[in-house]
């Protein structure tokens, strides 16, 4: 068996798949709608959308499996990505490449396989349109462009996510992407006995900011704050823009968290850059910190609404 490979462009492709915010979210019809339309045109017995996440394929939709996801190096889409035309393997048993791959051996005992690689607007592949049977099969020319076709509306999709969950100014995730992330980490926390906190931070005196050195400067001391938190966080944590200069992360932690550790190497990261910058001002903010045990009635809402009112009596203390 051959070993999906890495692509040389593999750090910008996972920066661009992570920057989607769709990993691990819900199934939604805007993409179960092509892979069981392409399902049916093609007569296979599997079809999915899958994304090539670091170590694993995951399906963002999927048709005649149960599976949510396998590992990339096992993975059929791990080496559709290499390519930017449809890969296609018409009969497994006649590859050296897959004869002897646990998806042709055990279930779903894989004979053909044709995959689109789904293409960002930054030309990296983070994954396919992907067909799949038990029987091996010719896949034509015609076959190709037709996958290619139903390929682009998924990019199409993906990208329209984006747009939506995207904050423009930061390339950050906005209210509504943090929203969906939001959901599902703690739904998956619930299910996995996982704590949760959630850090409500606002820009002091971003007012000022901008009546005294112009709007230009106000959203780059937004630009700088969002980088500092990228920074600052991890990547499993999820970091939004919330609205206009308040921002907030939101930490999962299945120990006990030891926050003020936290606060205090972030703090001296926005204090290194202070001393660093030639911008004519400080980046001074007030945070505001709330807690949510896992399978705890507190909705979403409420635990944005306990940060908040946080964040405020910190602000508050601040201007006294």
């Amino acid at each position: 068996m051959l070993c999906a490979p890495i692509p040389e462009n593999e750090h910008t492709r996972l920066e661009t798949l992570r920057g989607l915010n769709v990993l691990d979210t819900v199934a939604e019809e805007r993409f179960d709608r092509i892979t069981r339309l392409a399902k049916r045109l093609f007569g296979v017995s599997i079809c999915l959308v899958s994304l090539v996440d670091e170590d694993r394929q995951w399906f963002k939709s999927v048709q005649g499996i149960e599976a949510e996801q396998t590992g990339r190096d096992i993975s059929f889409c791990g080496h559709a990505i290499m390519h930017h035309d449809v890969f296609v393997v018409e009969d497994t048993f006649k590859d050296e490449r897959f004869v002897d791959n646990p998806l042709v051996t055990e279930s779903p005992h894989i004979r053909f396989y044709a995959g689109y690689p789904l293409t960002m607007p930054n030309k990296v592949c983070i994954g396919t349109l992907c067909l799949i049977d038990d029987k091996p099969r010719e896949f034509s020319q015609d076959d190709c462009h037709a996958l290619e076709d139903l390929g682009h509306l998924v990019e199409d999709e993906i990208v329209a996510i984006q747009q939506m969950t995207l904050d423009a100014l930061t390339a950050i995730s906005n209210r509504r992407g943090f929203e969906m992330l939001a959901s599902q980490v703690l739904a998956n926390g619930d299910r996995q006995g996982i704590n949760t906190s959630l850090l409500f931070f606002d820009l002091d005196h971003f007012k000022q900011i901008n009546d005294e050195f112009g709007h230009a400067e106000g959203d780059k001391a937004l630009q700088q704050f969002a980088g500092l938190l990228l920074d600052g966080f991890r990547e499993s944590d999820v970091i939004a823009r919330f609205a206009g200069d308040e921002f907030i992360v939101l930490l999962s932690h299945e120990a006990e968290l030891n926050l003020d550790a936290v606060l205090k190497r972030f703090d001296a990261l926005v204090n290194s850059h202070n001393q660093q910058s030639d911008s004519p001002y400080n980046l001074v903010y007030s945070t505001g910190v709330a807690h949510r045990v896992y399978n705890s009635s507190v909705s979403l809402n409420e635990y944005l609404a306990q940060a908040d009112k946080a964040m405020f009596a910190i602000k508050a203390l601040h201007h006294k």
